[in-house]
């Protein structure tokens, strides 16, 4: 068993046998759906995915900067499309988030997602396509990308979770308890990331709420109390939280506090969470900080429970992808 001191969080591993994950040699494609990047980023995640073992290819507009995106819509979308469909692809890293994957959900057909199942890594703006292929049945990694994997090169132990998990080595995370923690146990499929993401997708085809029995994960950067708690407010009104069976608060950061009359985002989220009869973990490692950013694989079915001992997040065995 590992364990990985800086969040006190431990993890153990399952061998998942029957999913499609990678294996060394594999191409992973960069693509880059959201948000202009650079070549620095670009160039330093695939020296790291190159150093564990992979192949990697770039996308012909990854690199394109049009108004702050990284290309027109039909260009970003073009990349996808090509590293869904082309066969020596095997997973597809995204460069990084900012603001843009959305754009291209109008014009993906979920049958696409379905007819070429491959795993997209990415987290933040990416969310939209996470959600994408877990309405369409397929899992994805929400994980670090190019700029993560350029900045450690690849040796803290949140890539090194990633690496493993890419080959279906998936952890089982044991989170200290937090006090604000809702206690109980849930099974349900891993869906979510960043709430604002997400939260926008609401009644289209893509929604992750849509699906039946979920673990729902959150979290965010930059958004103040007042727009969560509208949000979290919406979401409830609209009834889009009755498949929910258990929740995974993450990192909350760059927000203004007190707000509201709360201490902080937690204690806010907590006074609505409360009501909801199902279990919540808070503080989990997952989010906008590098180092407190574990991968989560989603549209997988995992166990959920919150003791006065901690959080228990474990993924059930992969019968298929």
């Amino acid at each position: 068993m590992k364990k990985g001191c800086i969040i006190s969080l431990m993890l153990c591993w399952m061998l998942s046998l029957s999913a499609q994950f990678l294996h060394l040699g594999d191409t992973i494609a960069i693509i880059s759906p959201s948000s202009a990047t650079d070549t620095t980023t670009i160039n330093g995640g695939i020296r790291t995915l190159e150093r564990w073992g992979y192949h990697c290819i770039i996308g012909k507009n990854a690199l394109n900067d049009y108004h702050g995106f990284a290309g027109t819509i039909d260009e970003r979308l073009t990349d996808l499309l090509w590293a869904l469909r082309e066969p020596s692809v095997k997973a597809i890293m995204c460069s990084r988030g900012g603001d843009g994957a959305a754009h291209l959900l109008s014009r993906l057909s979920p049958d696409t997602l379905r007819q070429y199942p491959k795993i997209i890594i990415g987290f933040s703006d990416i969310t939209a396509l996470l959600c994408a292929e877990a309405r369409a049945g397929v899992k994805g990694v929400h994980g670090s990308m190019c700029h993560a994997l350029n900045t450690y090169e690849g040796n803290d132990t949140v890539s090194q979770t990633l690496r493993r998990m890419l080959q279906g080595d998936l952890p089982t995370y044991r989170v200290a308890p937090h006090p604000l923690n809702l206690k109980g146990r849930a099974e349900g499929i891993v869906v979510g990331g960043n709430l604002s993401v997400y939260n926008d997708l609401a009644g289209s085809d893509f929604d992750p709420l849509a699906l039946n029995d979920i673990i729902l994960f959150m979290e965010d950067t930059g958004e103040g109390m007042s727009k969560v708690d509208r949000m979290l407010h919406n979401m409830e009104m609209r009834g889009l939280l009755s498949n929910v069976r258990g929740i995974i608060v993450g990192q909350f950061n760059k927000y203004k506090h007190p707000e509201n009359g709360f201490e902080d985002m937690y204690a806010m989220l907590h006074e609505y969470m409360k009501h909801y009869g199902i279990p919540v973990c808070f503080d989990f490692p997952v989010g906008h900080a590098h180092l407190r950013n574990f991968p989560l694989l989603t549209g997988a079915r995992a166990i959920l429970e919150v003791t006065p001992e901690g959080t228990l997040l474990k993924y059930e065995e992969l019968s298929e992808y």
